[in-house]
């Protein structure tokens, strides 16, 4: 045992008083005459030993009190096995409060309330004077023990929770005192490469909540089999169904809505850590962005329970050809997906060029510089540009220049030949490539290939799509700016090729038309996303004040996010507010841009986490400065702290000793008067 203040044990000496007005006191005899003396001497002698006794029990009492007293103001205490922090540094307490903390513990509650409550106990552990820092929310301001109270009872569950990552201390105060860290654990979250994030020169506490074994079905991802959705035809969609619990989950029922109608339903059984794949039938009857869902009927688990996204009829697809001559109309206008346009290099409208998706210059002779600066603004914002060069010399230094400005690597020219040009078989694609994925049923390793006469060469391109014999490249991709740059490594038209005329030639222009569209926003985001990128449809016209504003809205809650505008390209950083799924709509000036869907990031669906046996093995004996408490033991957090951190405090076993010994010597004293009067009613 120890005292805080020893120097007030020299007030025992106080026990001298008693003991001296004890042992010195003196009393007057009293003279009492009776007519049978030999009676009155045998109940003196029965009363004496009594007094005597109770002389000595007040004796012993009020020496226990004065004792008792002395101990209270001493203040003693049981050490601690372990060492005290600094009375001085500030208590930092980070709750997880990310959605998987609304998963049910103990006596069926959540496991945020219980988080809640047990660090609303810390200050019981600490001075009156301790100051405490609430993760992340109040990492900049020191608060007292009431509005530590008051700010941790705000606690929500937030979809954009930053789970376990280490905040920086803004003061010397906070990165010295102990780290309380109240979480689930999750496997997939909480890793070593999280523990290394720690300061390994503060004490860390983390206290596990363990959560029921449940099931808990959420919907992994959806996929179209389509990437081009038209208006009233069926396109088919895939829904996995992950199965994030420890148990399994029977007949879980799920239905799809577009809008506000129900499309799809179905039922199915899902093993726990598996998934099961469903594939439905959706036609979207209505132009413009739908609204759509998917629900699970899944308990007790249930924050990700819906899923949100977007669909939209695909937008057509703008094709320019650049050539002398038009040639590839009928190519194109066949399929009402694509909206053809034809120019020569001299009436160019190059407007229509930085707008376009897809920009096939066609072995044109010559290439004006306008038209060049045009083709580089269009990569720059993410189109597709397909160079087909000419056979002819004089043209050469044209596409030379072109090159240069669309910063493609190092194209040479061959030497040029006098009689007709040697012919080349085009090697057969590989089925493994990308860019001829889902293109053919079947590869027939007898079909005939194309031949072509390269007037071009390249040692290396970003995506080689055809290739010829020799191992030249025939057909390659470039990366420049946002988009791409097809090369092709020799003219369509004869004598250099007879590509145009092959049956390869319609799905590979095709699927460069189809590679150059750009959604212009994604079907579903997450809310811990940093920032969104969207593409501004074309429809969007300039704001009307001198500054475009924009909202994201949801029922009568408003964000008004970081932003910045790059011509059609707004980028936006989600506002730390945003904490509710569903869905937003971009405003701008009251009107509606956009509607984006935002979802809790899948990972909180994964419901695996460590126990605490688990927990100090991932921990290891490599920092000792991290500490695991476990709930289980029935004892709170700030109850295990004080015993093992701060020491056991003996002050209100001396409270309740001297409050005690008051009572007795209240007591005796009543009794000695009662019994003194007692033997004189007798004789008389």
């Amino acid at each position: 045992m120890a005292f805080t203040y020893p120097w007030f044990l020299a007030a025992l000496l106080a026990i001298s008083i008693p003991i001296a007005v004890h042992l010195f006191e003196l009393r007057r005899p009293q003279r009492l005459l009776f007519s049978n003396v030999e009676f009155i001497k045998e109940v003196k002698l029965v009363t004496a030993r009594q007094r005597r006794l109770k002389h000595w029990l007040i004796l012993a009492v009020r020496i226990g009190l004065i004792s008792f007293l002395v101990l209270l103001f001493a203040q003693p205490f049981i050490p601690a096995p372990e060492g005290a922090d600094k009375a001085d540094s500030v208590v930092s307490v980070l709750v997880d409060s990310s959605p998987s903390m609304q998963q049910l513990g103990g006596e069926d509650a959540a496991l945020l309330e219980q988080a809640i409550q047990e660090a609303q106990e810390l200050p019981l552990a600490f001075p009156a004077a301790t100051r405490y820092a609430l993760l992340p929310h109040s990492r900049n301001k020191a608060l007292n023990a009431a509005e530590y109270r008051a700010e941790i009872e705000q606690i929500q569950v937030s979809g954009q929770s930053s789970k376990l990552i280490q905040e920086p201390a803004s003061n010397n105060q906070q990165s010295e005192g102990p780290l309380f860290v109240f979480s689930d654990y999750q496997r997939n979250v909480f890793s070593k490469k999280t523990l290394a994030e720690l300061d390994t020169s503060r004490q860390t506490f983390l206290v596990p909540l363990e959560a029921q074994r449940k099931p808990n079905v959420f919907i992994d991802s959806i996929w179209l089999d389509d990437a081009f959705i038209r208006q009233g035809v069926d396109v088919q969609a895939h829904i996995r169904l992950r199965n994030g619990g420890q148990e399994a989950a029977e007949n879980c029922q799920a239905k799809l809505f577009v809008g506000e109608r129900q499309v799809a339903s179905f039922q199915t059984a899902v093993p726990a850590q598996q998934a099961v794949t469903t594939q439905v039938r959706v036609r979207l009857t209505v132009p413009g962005v739908q609204q759509c869902r998917i629900v699970v009927e899944d308990f007790p688990v249930g924050f990700d329970n819906t899923y949100y996204f977007t669909l939209r009829p695909a937008t057509q697809i703008s094709i320019v050809e650049v050539a002398d001559s038009k040639q590839l109309d009928q190519l194109y206008s066949n399929e009402p997906l694509f909206t053809y346009h034809y120019a020569t290099p001299r009436s160019v409208d190059y407007k229509v060029i930085t707008k376009a998706n897809l920009v096939i210059v066609r072995e044109a002779t010559a290439l004006s510089a306008g038209l060049q600066d045009a083709l580089r603004e269009a990569t720059e914002h993410g189109a597709t540009v397909v160079i087909i060069p000419s056979g002819t010399a004089s043209s050469r230094e044209t596409y030379a220049r072109l090159f240069r400005g669309l910063g493609l690597g190092p194209i040479q020219w061959n030497a040029q030949q006098s009689v007709a040009p040697p012919l080349q078989e085009v090697a057969m694609p590989s089925t493994q490539n990308p860019f001829f994925k889902e293109v053919f049923a079947g590869v027939n390793q007898r079909v005939a290939m194309p031949k072509a006469a390269p007037v071009l060469r390249w040692s290396r391109s970003g995506a080689e799509i055809l290739q010829l014999r020799d191992g030249e490249g025939y057909l390659g991709g470039f990366p420049s700016g946002k988009g791409m740059v097809y090369v092709f490594a020799a003219p369509l038209s004869l004598p250099y090729s007879d590509f145009g005329q092959h049956a390869l030639f319609v799905p590979v222009m095709y699927r460069l038309a189809m590679l150059s569209y750009q959604q212009e926003q994604q079907p579903a985001y997450r809310l811990n996303q940093q920032s969104v990128t969207l593409q501004l449809p074309d429809e969007v016209g300039p704001a009307k004040g001198k500054e475009a504003i924009y909202r994201l809205v949801q029922d009568s809650l408003a964000y008004i996010p970081t932003q910045r505008q790059q011509g059609s390209i707004l980028h936006l950083d989600l506002p730390s507010g945003m904490q509710k799924p569903g869905f937003y709509s971009l405003q701008r000036d009251g009107q509606t841009v956009a509607t984006l869907a935002f979802n809790f990031d899948k990972r909180e669906s994964d419901l695996r986490s460590y126990s605490t046996a688990e927990l100090r093995e991932l921990i290891g004996p490599d920092r000792p400065n991290v500490h695991v408490y476990d709930l289980e033991q029935g004892q709170t957090v700030a109850a295990r702290y004080k015993a093992t951190r701060v020491g056991v405090p003996l002050w209100r076993y001396c409270l309740l000793g001297a409050l005690l010994c008051l009572f007795l010597e209240g007591l005796l004293i009543r009794l000695n008067r009662g019994t003194a009067a007692a033997p004189l009613a007798e004789a008389a």
